[in-house]
């Protein structure tokens, strides 16, 4: 018995041919050496049937009426949604340039009528091998598609809440700020994060702490647009990258996100917890901001004030409110805005002014 390419079944032919004797032929002998039938009276028939259930092989005449075997080859071999079939021409015109046209149809084989049944056999079991190794090496490519893929989205990914980590945000913003560039649009970014957050890890441990992280970043992906970035930059610190939005829509999202964040009861381990955010955004263009990474020092910069002006707020770089708290010294990314405002508590006591 010829098996399939696909779980070890019985090979599946479809036999093409306009004339009833034939078929009769045909069919009886194939299904005596274990091949499973089908069979088609026309081309479009076969067209038809191949697309519901594409055989491991076609057994096609040539001559048919309305459509011929030529043109059926020629349709299923440039169907890019059929999986490779071969396909075994049959015909009586036994001329050179009749096979060759049957071949650059997409033709795989040929066998001249009256069949020689030994010699059809042989290249029915020649073509199933090759159908076998061709489906082998499309089912590694696939695997290997899916692996690769799955890679890639690991290697975009913060493993804690499946946003963007923050190697892949940088490069898209880096993207996004020379697009902005090139079309003179607005660009905004947004630093947030919990306030008191280390509070959450002390008193309910890193499990519960990393619970709360996770539904702040979903209410993050829930409040912005299709289009806009949304990533963990680092422990409890998350960036929101807004294609096309100025100053003041960036605000008003923000705005919205904090108030979102003040209405949600966090849910954890049968524990329940109520926390507010602070969010720094900054906006391209502007005369202190020349590239991306001076767009996040802005908005870090925003972020620390909105902390160190009472937390549960939104700041917007070079604001009014941000002008009357400015600092001296830019603040290290791995540092939490939290940490920081509470290390620099005293910052506005030295008169200093915040460095872009």
């Amino acid at each position: 018995m010829e098996r399939s390419p696909e779980r070890g079944l019985r090979a599946r032919i479809l036999i093409v041919d306009d004339r009833e004797d034939n078929i009769v032929i045909l069919k009886s002998r194939l299904e005596s050496w274990g091949y499973e039938t089908e069979t088609a009276r026309d081309g479009l028939e076969a067209l038809r049937r191949i697309d519901a259930r594409p055989p491991d092989l076609v057994l096609l005449d040539i001559m048919m009426p309305q459509l011929d075997g030529i043109e059926v080859a020629r349709r299923v071999k440039g169907n890019p949604s059929l999986p490779f079939i071969p396909i075994i021409m049959q015909t009586a015109l036994d001329s050179t340039e009749n096979k060759i046209e049957g071949l650059e149809a997409g033709a795989d084989d040929y066998i001249t009528k009256p069949i020689d049944f030994p010699e059809l056999r042989a290249r029915l079991r020649s073509m199933l091998r090759i159908k076998r190794l061709r489906d082998q090496v499309d089912e590694r490519e696939r695997e290997l598609l899916e692996a690769n893929e799955r890679l890639r989205i690991i290697s975009q990914t913060d493993g804690l809440t499946s946003l963007d980590n923050r190697r892949y945000l940088e490069q898209r913003l880096e993207e996004i700020f020379a697009h902005a560039r090139r079309l003179n649009e607005a660009l905004s970014c947004v630093m947030c994060d919990l306030d008191h957050f280390k509070e959450v890890n002390d008193s309910f441990g890193h499990q519960s702490g990393d619970s709360v992280l996770r539904q702040f970043g979903r209410i993050l992906r829930h409040e912005v647009r299709e289009v806009d970035r949304v990533g963990r930059y680092g422990g409890d610190e998350f960036m929101l990258v807004l294609p096309g939005a100025a100053a003041e829509p960036a605000l008003r999202m923000a705005e919205r996100v904090r108030r979102q964040v003040e209405s949600h009861t966090f849910i954890f381990g049968g524990s329940t917890l109520r926390r507010t955010a602070s969010f720094g955004v900054a906006t391209w263009p502007h005369p202190d901001v020349t590239d991306a990474e001076a767009l996040v020092r802005a908005a870090d910069g925003a972020l620390y004030v909105a902390k160190k002006n009472g937390r549960n707020r939104v700041t917007g770089f070079d604001s009014g409110e941000f002008n009357l708290h400015v600092v001296h010294t830019t603040h290290p990314t791995h540092t939490s805005a939290d940490d920081r405002a509470d290390q620099h508590s005293g910052a506005s006591d030295r008169g200093t002014q915040w460095a872009g």
